[in-house]
Order: structure tokens, then C-alpha cells, then sequence
């Protein structure tokens, strides 16, 4: 199976001392061979960041 599943968590909320979000999503590691990068909501911050894929 190419597609495997990913953990991504946010990358500015340890900097502000609040706890961080994570969200669970997948790659196609064919496809792209590096690590994943989305804008997502994080609700303890209340706005969009960047949250990058972290070792799983």
C-alpha cells in the first residue's frame, strides 16, 4: 500500500506555552516523499496554523 497514515501537529502553539493540536490524516508516499505540511484550525489557539507531519 503507497498511502499511509500520518500524524500532524502545530507548530507554533508550544512557542505560546498552550497545549497543541493534532489531527490524524494520510500521504501517498509514492507521491510525495517528504513530510506533509497543512493550515489547520487549532481551537486552543482559535486560528489557522501551520501543523507539520511529526515522527510516528
Amino acid at each position: 500500500m503507497p498511502r499511509e497514515s500520518v500524524i500532524i501537529e502545530c507548530t507554533e502553539a508550544r512557542a505560546e506555552g498552550k497545549p497543541v493540536s493534532r489531527y490524524m490524516t494520510t500521504r501517498n508516499k509514492k507521491l510525495q516523499p517528504e513530510r506533509v505540511e497543512k493550515k489547520k484550525f487549532n481551537k486552543f489557539l482559535k486560528r489557522h496554523t501551520v501543523h507539520k507531519e511529526i515522527k510516528s
